[in-house]
């Protein structure tokens, strides 16, 4: 079969399959007791990631180098990645309410790749000196993957803001991988402690043993249903794992990058706007893996930080490559 062919077919099975996932998960968060629903949602992401795993490496067969020198390219390698790393938060979370925020994610990023570049800049193209180099799939693919990574972190971080409408919630022990608002097997035999006044919180360190009963630190905390607590939790827990797992990918790409440059043109580092935006990118990121370390930030805070570094990935990724002037712009625009 003509490589070229197999290429269009899959960009396009790609997009239908994910923008068919999406409806699904979209339709199982609204009726949560049709377990089918998830199955069929997390066995389209698998198909919509298998899909886009084949076409990248077609192209890698047809073109030979690493499909990773175009806008083209590097979109569907990104879709290719967020729906990795939604598999690896669905899996650890056991949530598919994960996929509800994930999978337009992907869908638009594919929908955008396949359907609005021009033919010229899907085609693949003989790469251009500087790129002939090893350092192309070393520290392309780990930026691509970190970027993947702090999207779904972020996007998440950003759900966890829809879910608890932008309140301030006690979540114990989140920042350290525990989890709050859970009822032990313990206290559920337990009567429920009388107040005169607001009601109580339950939580649970999965640090120690000892569960303990907290006064919500804010009464905006008690109008949020149990359910919705929980779900904070669990958005609040995965965001932080998938951003504590992105940032150290970010941080190899960008030395590599180093490297790479110092190899080309002489020089670690010549604020190019990607660079510069890297480093923002970069400092957005320390910052929110700062506050909730060492500062103890957990909920609210954190999240809106994780929300300006989902607008920074993509103008870092995309903004500067195509508005901007530099040695990493595709051009389109200016």
């Amino acid at each position: 079969m003509n490589l070229v062919s197999l290429q269009n077919q899959l960009d396009n099975v790609s997009f239908g399959i994910l923008f068919l996932t999406m409806l699904i998960y979209w339709v199982g968060a609204a009726f949560p007791k049709v377990p089918l629903l998830q199955n069929l949602g997390t066995t389209g992401m698998a198909v919509a990631n298998l899909c886009m795993g084949a076409l990248l490496s077609a192209r890698w067969i047809e073109a030979g180098y690493f499909p990773l020198s175009n806008l083209y390219e590097s979109l569907f390698f990104l879709a290719w990645g967020v729906t990795t790393m939604h598999l690896f938060a669905e899996s650890i979370s056991r949530s598919a309410l994960v996929g509800v925020v994930t999978a337009p994610v992907a869908m638009l990023i594919t929908a955008f790749a396949a359907l609005k570049l021009p033919d010229d800049m899907q085609a693949s193209a003989p790469l251009v000196p500087a790129l002939k180099s090893n350092w192309l799939m070393m520290h392309v693919s780990v930026m691509m993957l970190s970027y993947a990574t702090l999207l779904v972190g972020s996007v998440l971080a950003i759900a966890f803001l829809f879910v608890t409408r932008g309140q301030e919630i006690e979540l114990r022990g989140s920042s350290f991988g525990g989890s709050g608002y859970r009822l032990t097997s313990s206290l559920a035999n337990q009567p429920t402690p009388k107040m005169s006044a607001e009601p109580m919180a339950i939580s649970n360190s999965d640090l120690g043993t000892t569960a303990v009963l907290e006064l919500p630190t804010m009464l905006a905390a008690t109008t949020l249903t149990p359910q919705r607590l929980s779900l904070a939790d669990t958005l609040d827990n995965i965001s932080y794992r998938i951003i504590g797992l992105g940032f150290p990918l970010l941080t190899i790409g960008i030395i590599a990058g180093g490297v790479w440059a110092n190899e080309a043109w002489g020089s670690y580092w010549s604020w190019d706007p990607k660079e510069t935006w890297a480093l923002i990118l970069w400092l957005v990121f320390a910052a929110y893996l700062h506050s909730r370390i060492t500062k103890g930030w957990q909920g609210r805070k954190p999240a809106i930080l994780a929300a300006l570094g989902f607008v920074v990935v993509w103008v870092c990724y995309l903004g500067v490559n195509l508005l901007g002037k530099g040695l990493h712009s595709y051009g389109w625009f200016l």
